[in-house]
């Protein structure tokens, strides 16, 4: 079911729907959304949170590359912490890298600039589980990610990043 909607929202994004069609990718959720919290156009956005989902991923949106700073791994849980940790031990071993330095920006060449200008986030809590979904456009072509959270010890930490319009997932490298 998750590959069919990641289709379908490819689809929707290639075929260039119109602002009503796409509201659900950058503007309001359907009505039968989980509770969101999220800006709207021409109302301040809400404060952000301290230690919310949200707020642990927007740093990756402020620094590229942050994913793959071994000092920013306090922020991960398993899987995407193992896959972290065997890019990590690639590297050190000269074998190569695994992983692209810019995959929180769906590995679209970074322009902080418009990033900043288009970047909408919808953060979505259900019990000890979230999701925080991001979207951008980049050189005219929208981007869609959604980060998986776990609540561990009373903390989120990022249990898997994907790439909705990459058709990618952090979890799926092999990274050895």
């Amino acid at each position: 079911m998750a590959r069919a909607l990641a289709l379908a929202t490819v689809c929707l994004l290639a075929a260039g729907l119109s602002s009503t069609a796409g509201q659900g990718l950058f503007g309001a959720l359907p009505a039968n959304a989980p509770a969101a919290s999220q800006p709207t156009d021409g109302a301040p956005a809400a404060p952000l949170q301290p230690g919310s989902p949200t707020a642990v991923v927007k740093p990756f949106y402020e620094h590229v590359g942050l994913e793959l700073d071994p000092a920013q791994r306090s922020h991960f849980v398993d899987p995407a912490k193992s896959v972290l940790d065997k890019s990590d031990a690639l590297r050190k071993s000269g074998q190569g890298e695994c992983l692209d330095p810019n995959m929180a920006l769906d590995n679209a060449a970074y322009d902080r600039a418009e990033i900043d200008n288009s970047l909408k986030t919808v953060e979505a809590v259900k019990g000890d589980e979230a999701k925080v979904i991001v979207a951008f456009i980049v050189a005219g072509n929208p981007h869609r990610l959604e980060w998986k959270f776990k609540k561990v010890d009373g903390d989120w930490k990022i249990s898997d990043l994907l790439s909705v319009t990459g058709e990618w997932a952090l979890s799926q490298y092999q990274c050895e």
